[in-house]
């Protein structure tokens, strides 16, 4: 069932983002098979780098893929650009980590407090 779920999230046509590569479309929904396996896979692509790039479906979430934000959600992520810098009083090496997983998370508004 959770694989139904999946791919009910996305569908052809949608813009998503990918964290390593930016947006893109995804073109269709196939099945491949690799190693011997029958996967079901996005295929996504990404016009400013002419590139396409296959996802499993199962793995989408958990390599960071998502839909383009709402408006809401980047009003609220300029809202927090424009606040006044919150610094935590951590070592260097703690707040680093912390930075580099908000950074990782691909959250708008998470990237927007690193900033």
């Amino acid at each position: 069932m959770s694989k139904l779920k999946k791919s009910a999230e996305f569908r052809p046509n949608d813009f998503v983002v990918y964290p390593a590569h930016g947006v893109g479309r995804i073109i269709s929904i196939d099945e491949q098979d690799v190693a011997g396996i029958r996967l079901e896979m996005f295929v996504i692509s990404f016009e400013k780098d002419k590139m396409t790039l296959r996802v499993p479906t199962g793995k989408a979430s958990s390599v960071g893929m998502r839909p383009l934000s709402s408006s809401d959600i980047v009003d609220r992520a300029l809202e927090t650009l424009k606040g006044r810098a919150r610094v935590k009083r951590a070592m260097w090496s703690r707040r680093a980590q912390e930075y580099e997983q908000k950074i990782n998370s691909g959250d708008l508004i998470s990237i927007a407090e690193v900033v």
